[in-house]
């Protein structure tokens, strides 16, 4: 009797991990974040998001995890997909990392990359070749910006 109790208990506990303990890891395996910006930012594909608060993450796709999905503030509606290559930073950091490219005082900032708290790698925006030419010849300079400067935060469901 005492030994089915025991048992019972443990397999409850184990219910329990399962169903509470899934969604922490989903957050870091998309490394959803949500990010405000005060100004319009152009990406990849003659997208330029205005002023406002969105999510990104990054996309399950078996072969690859190179690609960034941007949607608005509530999730129901896909803002962007974007290809990226993998960036390296020396240093991790415990806040999320954003650079642009400046390209002037008339264009909006260009979005470089992106890089999720705690991790060395991050993602690289691929601009069509002309563009990625005009932003490094015509950029001021680039701008790392972090989570203490740029609203941004991490949902744990």
């Amino acid at each position: 009797m005492e030994a089915t109790r025991k048992l019972g208990l443990v397999f409850c506990m184990a219910i329990l991990v399962v169903t509470f303990g899934s969604p922490v890891k989903a957050d870091e395996h998309d490394k959803l974040t949500i990010l405000t910006f005060s100004a319009p930012v152009e990406l990849p594909g003659n997208v330029v998001l205005s002023a406002g608060t969105y999510v990104f993450k990054i996309l399950d796709i078996p072969s690859t995890r190179n690609v960034v999905e941007i949607l608005n503030q509530e999730q129901t509606q896909i803002c962007a997909t974007i290809l990226t290559i993998p960036a390296e930073r020396l240093r991790q950091t415990d806040k999320t990392i954003v650079e642009f490219y400046q390209p002037g005082p008339s264009a909006p900032s260009a979005l470089k990359s992106w890089f999720y708290p705690g991790n060395t790698q991050g993602q690289e925006f691929v601009y069509p070749r002309a563009r990625a030419a005009e932003l490094t010849n015509t950029a001021i300079r680039s701008v790392t910006v972090s989570s203490s400067n740029l609203t941004s935060s991490h949902e744990q469901p």
